[in-house]
């Protein structure tokens, strides 16, 4: 595996080795070792798996202390837009965002420290996400922010009449008008 660091410090993109031939394709999607080598010591305690719709806007989410979240999320299928928003009042990419494509097809992955908002944006028909986190959910600390929040100005790519969002998301607010507890 290819771990990339990015212009936000912590955040990396994962780029498996695939061998493909004419039956099919074969990848380590995940290996402890190598994962603490380059990143380091994350415990993940749970496996989650999403499938949403083209349109389909999830986040931007975090828990709060004590329950923070790291994430290693990629797309099994399909194709989304997965954004960060970098919530460490104390870093210097603090309300900087990071957008990459994750697909079925170039198998992708990024992982996403505890102190990061959350989102991904569904380009595909139909998009399955599969993620790893260190945390459990705890609904008493979760949280979140607009996914159109003005400041921090995410490129969703997209017209904002054609996101759908849920009940929970729609009612998030700017992160000036949000408790940061990074």
């Amino acid at each position: 595996m290819n771990y990339i660091e990015t212009n936000i410090t912590d955040v990396f993109i994962v780029e498996p080795k695939v061998f493909g031939d004419d039956r099919g394709y074969f990848f380590e999607s995940f290996n402890q070792k190598a994962f603490e080598k380059h990143v380091g010591k994350i415990d993940f305690i749970q496996d989650n798996e999403s499938k949403s719709t083209k349109g389909v806007l999830r986040g931007l989410h975090f828990q709060k202390p004590p329950y923070t979240q790291s994430k290693l999320l990629r797309c099994i299928e399909g194709e989304i837009l997965d954004v960060v928003v970098d919530l460490r009042q104390d870093s210097t990419t603090y309300k900087q965002s990071l957008s990459i494509v994750l697909s079925g097809e170039n198998k992708k992955q990024i992982f996403v420290p505890k102190g990061f908002a959350h989102g991904f944006l569904v380009l595909s028909e139909t998009a399955t996400i599969a993620y790893k986190v260190d945390q459990y959910y705890a609904p008493d600390y979760d949280s979140g922010m607009a996914w159109n929040d003005e400041e921090i100005n995410v490129d969703w790519g997209i017209n904002a009449d054609e996101i759908q969002l849920s009940e929970k998301d729609k009612g998030l607010k700017p992160l000036s008008e949000t408790e940061n507890p990074f």
